[in-house]
């Protein structure tokens, strides 16, 4: 796994070194859209999607891929690499600094080791299953112990709105539900990024809806490797909902997501 995460890293930050490269200045046009017509994706996402796959391949030849532009690749290693290009990419077009390369590696269906980056601010995360999470402080690895909120009514809560337009109007009305039981909600744009946040405290709790594996992958495990609790509404985080907070808080947090209707 410790092998695992480090080709991540290596492969996610020449990924990251192509995206900023080819950003340039004002506003990055639209090569298409998927869900919707706000839910776009951009000639770089494929690129950058493109020299991960060939890079990781290139290294573990017999290992499977999941990217979120292309089609996916059955392997015969049992590893399974998990992939969002950019994670953000409405932030990217618009030149909004919250956007991140994502990869993680799974094995039977499991993660065991991620890697985030945000590519404009190049802070780094990653964590390995069983082996803790952490950030890299120029070449130097900080574990991250996720800090305990004080209480329900003073936590930060991270979230994200669907781009299918009634399932978003839908969402909204239990984050308005929502707001009135905690500090304040923010909406970064990058469920990557959020997930790293929730790690080292610039969140104190998370919810959203309608993740796809890469965008959970990654930064999903640096979260759970730091102390958080990630859940679904039934068992396991997924599609349909994904919700984390610190285990102090984690029922009540869950309690009151439930309560809002999310």
């Amino acid at each position: 796994m410790t092998e695992l995460v480090e080709l991540a890293r290596a492969v996610g930050l020449e990924a990251a070194d192509l995206v900023a490269e080819r950003r340039g200045t004002g506003r990055v046009s639209v090569a298409d859209t998927k869900s919707s017509p706000t839910d776009v994706v951009t000639e770089v996402d494929r690129a950058a999607e493109e020299l991960i796959r060939s890079r990781l391949l290139a290294a573990r030849p017999d290992d499977g891929f999941v990217g979120e532009e292309g089609d996916a690749l059955e392997g015969t290693s049992g590893v399974d690499w998990v992939v969002d290009p950019i994670d953000g990419t409405v932030n990217f077009v618009y030149g909004i600094p919250v956007y991140a390369v994502s990869i993680a590696a799974s094995i039977d269906g499991e993660v065991v080791a991620g890697f985030v980056v945000n590519i404009v601010t190049r802070e780094q995360w990653a964590a390995v299953r069983g082996g803790g999470a952490w950030r890299w402080d120029g070449t130097s690895r900080q574990p991250l112990r996720a800090p305990a909120p004080a209480d329900l009514s003073q936590m930060l809560v991270g979230t994200g709105f669907n781009y299918v337009r009634e399932v978003r109007l839908r969402q909204a009305q239990a984050v308005a539900r929502l707001l009135g039981h905690v500090r304040d909600v923010r909406r970064l744009g990058s469920a990557a990024l959020d997930l790293c946040a929730l790690a080292e405290g610039r969140l104190d709790a998370y919810v959203e809806q309608g993740l796809q594996p890469w965008d959970l992958a990654a930064g999903g495990l640096v979260a759970t490797e730091s102390g958080i609790v990630l859940r679904g509404l039934d068992g396991p985080a997924d599609e349909r909902l994904v919700m984390g907070a610190h285990p102090a808080v984690a029922q009540e947090y869950f309690d009151l997501v439930a309560t809002c209707g999310f």
